[in-house]
């Protein structure tokens, strides 16, 4: 089992930053593949950002490529999501999600583990 705990949300103007943090609870999180998923009012949770377990392969949706960054400190067991020139459409609800896998999935079905999600509001 791994417990995941989202945090780093808030409100902030266009353009702004932010960065999301998701700490495990288990010794061994190194091992898990990690990504970030975001769900708006009135639509369904949709994929932002992944990690690979090695840490050497990372994936982005297209809407989000060049603006935002994921990383991990296993030593601190907690992913990052640094969020820049946020837009008004990257608001949602963001949740961090991990499974034992050496390759992320892409869809939000095939994770076994979620964090409780941390809002994102970006005003124009």
């Amino acid at each position: 089992q791994v417990r995941l705990v989202d945090s780093g949300g808030g409100l902030v103007q266009a353009g702004g930053s932010l960065r999301l943090s998701c700490a495990a609870s288990r010794r061994t999180f190194s091992t898990f593949s990690v990504a970030w998923f975001r769900q708006a009012p009135g639509k369904e949770r949709e994929f932002v950002s992944a990690l690979a377990w090695s840490s050497r392969n990372t994936f982005y949706a297209d809407s989000v490529k060049g603006r935002f960054t994921i990383s991990r400190d296993n030593a601190e067991n907690t992913v990052y999501l640094q969020m820049n020139s946020l837009k008004p459409e990257d608001t949602a609800v963001y949740y961090c999600a991990a499974d034992f896998v050496k390759v992320p999935p892409l869809v939000a079905t095939s994770y076994d583990y979620w964090g409780q999600g941390t809002q994102v509001t970006v005003s124009s």
